[in-house]
């Protein structure tokens, strides 16, 4: 998901009714709907030069607190505080609560030997972390994972858009060639979510009758893979060289690629000796990896004669529709569909039967057809889906380093970052941030309906940018933003219109929490 993924260009959510919310309850809207047009061209925009931003009025002006400590040293104690010691959530509170601010100097992992300079000023509240989505402030050349950037080798000798800055000449062609992938394939979406999701759930419910629990997670990636692979390209994988195994085949690639970010629950030096002092190396999902790009390559005939058309070679192109459907796609949803059952799923029966009803309604008074108008009139579900996305964002890290001297401003202070710093904000603590959202460690449904809710937007930012602004070629929002919160609408309107009400087990896991579904009532009105 992260910076670039598969694009609805110009699908920007708008509602608003004529009701604040507090708690889940039925209602009655009246809905302005979106634009949702996905064959209208992406804007473009040129960042203008840097210029230093004047100081702020009425923030003191504050050094920037904490150390990076010894040289080598100091980088390995914090990755060891951040990975084992406290854990990520402690290792950010805590530093906190010691420096009296959300703004402050650390370590990030890896450190060495994977990272060169581990050195960051992290920021933990919803005012300066958008710094980091400006592009005329910050830059976001080979940022992607951080401090350390993975083998091009694991994407075919490329750097895949992801980790090119909007002033690099590809990354405008490339991220064009996505916003036309999407439009191309348009008409596809829906009914192929529909196909896929649909197998998902007869597995799911003839396991359960088997074995009395079924678990989600392997499932739920074969059907994202094919979903992916059906509606975008055209091609059933079961009916490929790939088989039903593409979902493990990435997760290795996938893996090889972010390991020096997470921990494998291993006897901690043992872990941190594997996972976090050396990279893994490339050749271990070559064959993988080749497999994967044959069937991208078989697939993609007419996005890659688009992609010469652009002035991208058919090679290039390819390594990045693999990236973006792979990796931010495939991983994107991964960690987003698992994380909202989740949520959903803790939320109970009440909230359940409010979406059974409000989505069965309209579906209902639309001929019952799933359209994205349909679905513009559902403002409970849409909330639902925002809320997901907020509480607990696909993608945690952004990073950037300063393009000039800047001012960053948090609630209460402003702080000096040179020219050259690198820049990391720490996502969920932007979004649950207890100066902008009420009650904000907890899941509420409702929380982005009506006109205050829908003024919260702004502060949703799991997309590299603002949830109240779209993509474009000049800035790093993800590409795909609004085909990301389609699918997460659409998982939610099959999945109640099939059920009444679900019951789950929730554990952690590398990407997205690890669900075994143990109760799924059948719809019965």
């Amino acid at each position: 998901m992260a910076s670039t993924t598969l694009a609805f260009p110009s699908l920007q959510p708008k509602f608003q009714t004529p009701r604040k919310s507090s708690k889940p309850t039925t209602r009655r809207v009246i809905v302005r709907p979106i634009s949702a047009s996905v064959s209208e061209k992406p804007s473009v925009s040129v960042p203008p030069a840097p210029v230093v931003p004047a100081e702020p009025i009425n923030l003191p002006i504050r050094k920037i607190p904490g150390n990076y400590g010894i040289p080598f040293v100091g980088p390995i104690k914090d990755r060891f505080d951040y990975f084992y010691n406290q854990g990520r959530e402690e290792y950010f509170k805590s530093r906190i609560q010691k420096y009296q601010s959300t703004v402050f100097r650390a370590n990030m992992p890896p450190g060495p030997f994977i990272a060169s300079n581990p050195n960051v000023v992290v920021l933990l509240d919803g005012k300066s972390f958008p710094v980091l989505f400006d592009v005329t402030k910050v830059e976001k050349k080979d940022l992607f994972t951080g401090t350390f950037m993975p083998s091009t080798e694991l994407t075919g000798g490329y750097r895949v858009l992801s980790y090119l800055d909007p002033s690099e000449p590809n990354h405008g062609k490339l991220k064009r060639l996505l916003f036309f992938l999407l439009k191309s394939r348009r008409d596809h979406v829906i009914p192929e979510f529909h196909s896929s999701y649909t197998e998902l759930f007869d597995g799911l419910e003839n396991e359960l009758a088997k074995e009395g629990k079924a678990a989600f997670g392997d499932p739920s990636d074969v059907a994202a893979f094919n979903f992916l692979a059906r509606s975008l390209y055209g091609t059933n994988p079961a009916e490929t060289k790939l088989g039903l195994d593409a979902p493990k085949m990435i997760q290795k690639w996938l893996f090889l690629q972010i390991s020096p970010l997470f921990t494998l629950g291993l006897p901690k030096y043992i872990d941190d000796f594997l996972l976090h002092t050396f990279r893994l190396p490339p050749f271990l999902v070559k064959a993988d990896y080749q497999k994967l790009y044959e069937f991208f390559h078989e697939s993609s005939g007419s996005v890659l004669d688009e992609a010469e058309r652009l002035g991208i070679s058919r090679e290039e192109a390819c390594h990045n529709l693999l990236f973006a459907t792979c990796f931010n796609s495939f991983g994107g949803m991964k960690t987003f569909f698992p994380n909202m059952i989740k949520l959903i799923g803790r939320a109970g029966v009440k909230l359940h039967t409010e979406l059974a009803q409000e989505i069965r309604s309209v579906i209902r008074s639309n001929g019952g057809k799933i359209t994205m108008a349909a679905m513009e009139q559902m403002p409970l579900m849409k909330s639902v889906v925002y809320e997901s996305l907020r509480i607990e964002p696909p993608v945690a890290f952004q990073y950037g380093k300063a393009k000039c001297d800047l001012i960053i401003e948090s609630h209460d202070a402003a702080f000096r970052v040179k020219e050259g710093e690198m820049i990391f904000g720490y996502q969920p603590f932007a979004t649950k941030d207890p100066k902008i959202f009420d009650r904000p460690e907890e899941f509420v449904a409702d929380r982005f309906v009506g006109e205050e809710g829908e003024s919260l937007l702004k502060h949703v930012l799991w997309s590299n940018g603002p949830e109240s602004e779209s993509p474009s070629v000049g800035n790093k929002q993800c590409a795909g933003k609004d085909f990301v919160v389609l699918v997460g609408r659409l998982l939610v309107v099959e999945l109640f219109l099939r059920y009444d009400s679900f019951e789950i087990e929730a554990d952690t896991s590398t990407l997205g929490a690890a669900l075994t579904v143990t109760s799924l009532k059948k719809a019965s009105f």
